[in-house]
């Protein structure tokens, strides 16, 4: 098929990679704008920008697409879908009745659960036992459009957002391809989403790294691993800030946020109900690291108070 697709991130990299593996014509690359990152604060193309130019396809980054002038290089070229994922930028509905077939999104939950921004992040956050990818067929609304195929992912006890948006961005880019080959039988079928479950996957603030001892363990844990790569969960140690990357349920118990131990095992430390044994912590300036080596280089007494 003729595609335009339109991503950003590394999630939506990988459908790219796999439209083009599959043989599918790329005529047109819709992709944020270059922002700046690192220290240096570089201009950085998005990870779709650099693949797309890697196979030699254009490329086109418009901040907004809600005038004629910005839909034009959209509205130039006949295609039969538009693949869209985590492309940031909201298509009005002139955009999304361009391609002759429309515009196919592929979405990192099983909606009606989690439409919007972060369903990774709050499908973990939230304890969910599984997620999945959604290909949807785009309509006007946030995450509304009617639903063409699920594919089902289990979230394991383990996982963080990083481990789960790698599986996910895996299945999505197989269920692209299988979606694409059976387009119009799915079409067909398609199944408008259900009142029932419909919940919203609001985006992750920085303000909500700072972790409450006075929740259970549980509810500590499933954040530690919803908001690993971002935005880390913190903790403060007299006045000093401490993230926190990862951490495991354990027993223990005493006044919240209290340190029950410290050692290579990890920093125990007492929560609400339960307690939290803390694996990976990073200091400011610092590194991202084992409980062990972060012990290493300053310690943490057992008895003193977190908050």
């Amino acid at each position: 098929m003729k595609l335009i697709f339109a991503g950003t991130p590394d999630f939506a990299a990988a459908a790219l990679q796999a439209l083009l593996d599959a043989g599918h014509d790329i005529a047109l690359v819709l992709t944020q704008p270059d922002r700046p990152a690192g220290r240096g604060m570089k201009l950085l193309a998005s990870p779709v920008k650099q693949l797309a130019q890697q196979h030699g396809i254009a490329v086109y980054q418009p901040e907004k697409l809600r005038t004629p002038e910005q839909q034009a290089p959209v509205a130039a070229i006949e295609v039969d879908v538009m693949v869209v994922a985590a492309y940031g930028i909201i298509l009005p509905q002139r955009v999304l009745d361009l391609p002759r077939l429309g515009c196919l999104n592929i979405h990192a939950s099983l909606l009606p659960r989690w439409r919007g921004a972060a369903p990774i992040q709050r499908a973990i956050q939230a304890g969910d036992a599984e997620t999945g990818i959604t290909i949807m067929q785009m309509d006007a609304g946030l995450d509304t459009g009617a639903m063409l195929s699920k594919h089902i992912v289990p979230i394991s006890a383990e996982d963080s957002s990083r481990s789960l948006h790698d599986k996910l961005a895996e299945t999505g880019a197989y269920a692209i391809v299988a979606a694409l080959a059976d387009l119009p039988t799915l079409q067909a079928g398609a199944q408008p989403q259900p009142a029932d479950g419909v919940t919203y996957a609001e985006k992750i603030r920085k303000d909500e790294a700072a972790i409450d001892w006075q929740w259970p363990a549980e509810q500590i844990v499933r954040r530690l691993h919803a908001f690993d790569p971002f935005p880390g969960c913190t903790t403060l140690q007299g006045e000093t800030l401490i993230k926190c990357w990862s951490g495991e349920l354990a027993a223990g118990s005493g006044a919240p946020g209290t340190v029950l131990a410290a050692d290579a095992q990890g920093v125990l430390v007492a929560a609400g109900s339960g307690a939290v044994r803390l694996t990976e912590l990073q200091r400011p300036g610092g590194k991202r690291l084992s409980a062990r080596d972060f012990l290493a280089g300053g310690k943490l007494q057992v008895g003193e108070v977190l908050r």
